[in-house]
């Protein structure tokens, strides 16, 4: 399955940069993770190119009034993603003003990476690193202990 993340501006922290490039850069060895960077905007702007930008794929939805999942549950959701045929898989993190109702109720699954709201450069280092251990999972690597 092919993951693609769309994240609404480009981060500017450096921590976030680091986070997100050293992510990425472990997923290599487990699949197709493509980080796009959506320009951002107004909620409906962004929320409007996060739709477009997502078509065809499983749609899930980063928000803090999402479903909680633990790092077993998103496994379990992933391989059954899998088992039923799912080719991409888009994870959607918006702009400030948060997603607008139309696209929450398009999604495939609203998950809340924390029932705080985070902000959307660590959102996305959280989300990368639980894609990461979901991935080490899978191969029964030790990373998840």
């Amino acid at each position: 399955m092919k993951h693609q993340i769309l994240v609404a501006g480009k981060p500017a922290l450096a921590y976030a940069k680091t986070g997100t490039a050293d992510y990425l850069k472990r997923l290599t060895r487990y699949g197709s993770y493509d980080l796009r960077h959506i320009k951002d905007g107004s909620s409906e702007d962004v929320s409007q190119r996060l739709r477009e930008a997502s078509t065809g794929t499983l749609r899930i939805v980063m928000d803090e009034r999402g479903e909680s999942l633990t790092t077993a549950q998103l496994t379990t959701k992933v391989k059954a993603w899998e088992m039923r045929g799912v080719k991409r898989a888009s994870y959607l993190i918006g702009a400030s003003d948060g997603h607008t109702e139309e696209l929450r109720r398009e999604a495939d699954l609203i998950w809340a990476l924390s029932p705080l709201t985070l902000q959307h450069e660590l959102a996305l280092v959280v989300l990368l690193e639980q894609l990461y251990r979901v991935a080490t999972i899978q191969r029964g690597e030790p990373y998840h202990r």
